[in-house]
């Protein structure tokens, strides 16, 4: 066997089988997460490639140019500690850097075991993203009554959810979301007041149960709102939402609910911290995508 290691693009058959290894992993990805990343961003997906054989990958998904996100990073065990996954990693963010304009931010969510290392890599750290739990009843609860109305998403001008989601996230990015809001398995609900646009959630079925995500808000009566409603979708079963620790309001969604931290990563950034309004966010999209 050979040492070289042989970084490339992935192919579509190839993006499975690291979705199962994401699944293997305990990151219980969505049921549907394969097909929305790669119609978003198909250059995204870098395998390494050991002797014709497939050891690891990761993504580098490209915004318009404008922002950057690196995630999906795994290496199979066995082929662990030979170097293999810092090549990977680095040849990933640097393959990133040229698919984006001059000084334009990365950002990642890594495992906190990992943070000392993507450090090392030029990463600064923003933030916790925390990972909670529930397991919502066979009935859920009916929804409080509140200032706003819960309406199907598909609903909203879909430019609407854009300049919504743009306030949350550092880059448009209308392909991914044109697929995120729209994939099987899933329910998209917007929030309105006086016809405006005051939040938006995702909830979609994973491998196991369903997670929330994104979960974006004017304000805390907004996020329960839709957080109720998005909830009742995963009646019978666990629900995952990956929630901010810079929102207070977000903690405080998820102790309303009971629910229990489980798994953690730290959101870091290569270049300029985006301007965000981190109030709204409470809960990321997704762990490999941003």
């Amino acid at each position: 066997m050979s040492d070289e290691l042989v970084i490339r693009q992935m192919t579509r058959a190839e993006l499975d089988l690291l979705v199962g290894w994401a699944a293997e992993e305990g990151w219980n990805p969505g049921r549907h997460d394969a097909e929305v990343f790669w119609a978003s961003d198909p250059e995204a997906f870098l395998a390494a490639e050991l002797d014709g054989e497939l050891i690891g990958g990761g993504a580098i998904t490209c915004y318009g140019g404008e922002f950057g996100f690196m995630g999906f990073f795994i290496v199979r065990p066995e082929f662990r500690g030979h170097g293999f996954g810092d090549t990977l990693w680095h040849a990933r963010r640097d393959r990133l850097l040229a698919r984006l304009r001059p000084g334009a931010s990365i950002g990642m969510d890594g495992v906190f075991a990992m943070q000392d290392y993507y450090a090392k890599g030029g990463f600064v750290f923003s933030h916790r993203n925390l990972r909670f739990r529930t397991d919502i009843p066979p009935q859920p609860a009916a929804a409080a009554v509140c200032d706003a109305t819960i309406v199907p998403l598909a609903t909203v001008p879909f430019e609407h959810v854009l300049d919504y989601d743009r306030t949350c996230f550092p880059a448009p990015r209308p392909t991914f979301l044109a697929g995120w809001i729209a994939q099987p398995d899933a329910l998209a609900l917007g929030c309105l007041r006086d016809g405006r646009l005051s939040g938006y959630g995702v909830v979609r079925r994973c491998q196991d149960g369903c997670k929330i995500g994104p979960l974006f808000a004017d304000d805390a009566r907004a996020a329960e709102a839709l957080y109720v409603q998005l909830a009742a979708f995963a009646a019978g079963g666990p629900l995952f939402l990956d929630a901010p620790e810079n929102n207070p309001a977000a903690m405080a969604l998820v102790r309303q609910h009971g629910m229990v931290e489980v798994f953690g990563c730290a959101r870091m950034y290569l270049g300029p911290v985006p301007a965000l309004a981190h109030e709204r966010v409470f809960g990321v999209t997704t762990f490999e995508l941003g």
